[in-house]
């Protein structure tokens, strides 16, 4: 997906000569003061997630998984 936007000059008075030496001012610009890409983040193998999803689950299920048996202080 290009999401560069298509650059154009409208001037009246500019010669094509002109008007493409502006647009290619723009443009290389535009290419040095763009953000660097940055890598994906690495992807998790489907164990790590599994383990990660069941440890949430258990501690949501078990009131005393943080070593308060009854954390509501009754």
């Amino acid at each position: 997906m290009n999401r560069r936007p298509q650059l154009t000059i409208v001037a009246p008075s500019a010669s094509p000569e002109e008007a493409a030496a502006v647009v290619a001012a723009l443009e290389r610009f535009m290419r040095e003061t763009a953000p660097t890409p940055v890598a994906p983040a690495p992807k998790r193998d489907a164990w790590t997630r599994t383990a990660l999803l069941e440890g949430v689950r258990r501690e949501a299920d078990d009131p005393s998984a943080w070593g308060d048996p009854n954390p509501w202080g009754r």
